[in-house]
C-alpha cells in the first residue's frame, strides 16, 4: 500500500540539512526565504546572536502585489536587498528554506542580487 507522503515534513527535513551546513555571521548573516500559500516571507540574521537585522514580506506596505506569485518574489526581493544596504549589509548567505530554487524563490534571490545583495 503506497502512503502519502507529507510534503511539509519533507521540506522541513531538507531544511534541517541545509541548517547544518549553512550558518549567519555578523560578517555574513543569513538570508532566510518561508513561503507560504499566500504570503512570501523574508530575513537576514545573524545566527551568533540569534539576531533578525532585516525583514521584508509581502505583508509590508511597500509592496503592492499581495500574493505569492512570481510579482510579489521580485518586490520582495528588491525591498530586502534595499533595507539591507541600508543597514551596511552587503554580503549574505542564501538560505533556500528547503524548496527548491525554482520559480518563487529563484525570482525572489535574482532580484536580491539585483538590488546589490551577493551570494
Amino acid at each position: 500500500m503506497i502512503k502519502k507522503v507529507n510534503r511539509k515534513a519533507e521540506r522541513e527535513r531538507r531544511h534541517i540539512r541545509v541548517r547544518n551546513k549553512i550558518s549567519g555571521t555578523a560578517e555574513r548573516p543569513r538570508l532566510c526565504v518561508y513561503r507560504s500559500n499566500n504570503n512570501i516571507y523574508v530575513q537576514v540574521i545573524d545566527d551568533v546572536r540569534a539576531n533578525t537585522l532585516v525583514q521584508a514580506s509581502t505583508l509590508d506596505k511597500e509592496v503592492k502585489t499581495k500574493h505569492s506569485n512570481k510579482e510579489a518574489a521580485k518586490e520582495v526581493g528588491s525591498l530586502i536587498a534595499k533595507r539591507a544596504l541600508e543597514k551596511n549589509i552587503k554580503e549574505v548567505v542564501f538560505d533556500r528554506g528547503g524548496y527548491i530554487y525554482h520559480g518563487v524563490v529563484r525570482e525572489l534571490a535574482e532580484a536580491a542580487r539585483e538590488g546589490g545583495l551577493e551570494f
